[in-house]
């Protein structure tokens, strides 16, 4: 069953951001991961309004727990967090 990460992105540094996204396309396909989603929304309804909504697509939970627990993927946790304010979550798909 798919898992995704959906994270709300609010980038403040776009030059040091760029050393993150540099290495993290590579990780993620590592991972069986993919980009489905990086851009920003349309807010429908509600208080919840993020600047950029990135989602990532894993074959199943274990994956992206596998990717986000992956020491490739944590040494470069501090170039993201660095260069934006982010919230990551995770949901198991239908």
């Amino acid at each position: 069953m798919s898992a995704y990460v959906v994270v709300d992105s609010a980038i403040h540094d776009p030059e040091a951001f760029k050393a993150y996204a540099e290495k993290v396309g590579a990780i993620l396909k590592a991972h069986g991961g993919k980009a489905i989603a990086n851009n920003a929304p349309d807010s429908l309804e509600g208080d919840w309004s993020p600047k950029r909504v990135v989602i990532l697509e894993f074959p199943d939970v274990e994956a992206a727990k596998g990717w986000y627990n992956s020491p490739e993927y944590q040494e470069i946790i501090p170039l993201r967090t660095r260069a934006a304010n982010d919230s990551l979550a995770l949901v198991e798909g239908l």
